[in-house]
């Protein structure tokens, strides 16, 4: 379980970079594919996480409130010491 969390709150700060890049905003085609490739990313880490999944992370990501999923998992994976 451990591993998917991580794995999602990578993808999440991934996106966070691809939001706060600068340059890559320059270029709108490829930053909306950049932008597209890492949401559909973080949506496979979704499903792929063990179910029961926390109501709050579940809350978070069903309404695309991606800086808070990513404080949740990163107090839970602090708290797990991974």
């Amino acid at each position: 379980m451990e591993n998917a969390l991580a794995d999602l709150a990578h993808a999440l700060r991934e996106r966070l970079a691809a939001i706060r890049d600068e340059q890559s905003r320059r270029n709108e085609a490829k930053h909306i594919a950049r932008l597209r490739a890492v949401s559909e990313k973080i949506d496979k880490l979704q499903e792929k996480l063990p179910w029961p999944v926390d109501p709050r992370l579940a809350h978070y990501l069903q309404r695309k409130s991606y800086d808070k999923a990513l404080e949740y998992l990163e107090r839970v994976i602090a708290a797990s010491g991974t």
